[in-house]
């Protein structure tokens, strides 16, 4: 049964967008939406702290951390300053992700065959800290194999393009763009667990999609922020987390092969 880690940047780019210069940092907090995710039966709690600081900030990390009764996984670029970082707040694990300035959220995965030798030594660092690292990626094979060769524990298959495809296909699995954006998941997911890493997935899943992901063979969690804190407008924070953990951990594969 997959866990649920929310990420919760989203309430701080709310903040941001009217208390951005303010040292008093202003509403809503994020950490009051941790504690609200953690009581709606969250098993993780995701922030990405960025570069240019855009939503999450530094005393965020801090006092969330501290305070956070379920998984802290800070979510960060392969920096020097973001590995000192996941060390000194000790992350229970930490994500690496490609991060670009003018990006609105993370457009694709992190290119690890390009880097290993970096990303090893990065790698390196953060285990010595007790920290779990893992790496987003998109649902390459090649990927894969170069995650494992830098020692990574975990790799989280980018769902962005499967998310796209159901939502063209109006989610009719009868489609073959969809019916085969959904295989190169579970495809990235079983090459990651015989790598002997855990199979981890994320990105623009929501209700309406996350059903086949959360049904795929082997996966243990799932990243999910912006349709949570969407949903929370509504029916408020507590409840739209709990209403996705239900989703995630008794999943329907949807009408995957077209015969239900």
């Amino acid at each position: 049964m997959p866990q649920l880690s929310v990420n919760i940047d989203h309430v701080a780019t709310i903040r941001q967008a009217r208390y951005r210069q303010s040292k008093d940092y202003g509403e809503p907090d994020p950490l009051w939406a941790a504690h609200e995710v953690e009581l709606g039966g969250a098993d993780g709690v995701t922030v990405h702290l960025r570069e240019d600081r855009r939503h999450i900030v530094d005393r965020d990390v801090e006092r969330i951390r501290d305070s956070c009764r379920v998984r802290f996984n800070l979510e960060m670029a392969a920096t020097d300053e973001m590995v000192g970082i996941a060390a000194r707040v000790r992350a229970h694990s930490a994500m690496l992700v490609p991060e670009g300035r003018t990006e609105i959220t993370t457009e694709g995965g992190l290119d690890v065959r390009g880097q290993v030798s970096r990303l090893t030594e990065v790698v390196a660092r953060l285990r010595a800290s007790e920290c779990v690292v893992s790496a987003f990626i998109d649902a390459d094979p090649a990927q894969v194999a170069a995650a494992r060769e830098c020692g990574f524990d975990i790799c989280e298959v980018h769902t962005g393009p499967y998310a796209s495809a159901f939502m063209e296909a109006g989610g009719d699995f009868r489609k073959p763009a969809l019916a085969n954006a959904l295989q190169q998941v579970r495809d990235a997911g079983t090459l990651i667990i015989a790598a002997g890493m855990r199979f981890n997935a994320g990105h623009a899943l929501n209700c309406a999609n996350v059903g086949p992901i959360a049904a795929s063979p082997g996966v243990c969690e799932l990243h999910i922020g912006h349709a949570i804190v969407s949903r929370a407008i509504f029916v408020g924070l507590r409840a739209a987390t709990r209403e996705m953990a239900t989703l995630v951990r008794m999943p329907s594969t949807g009408d995957v092969d077209g015969k239900s």
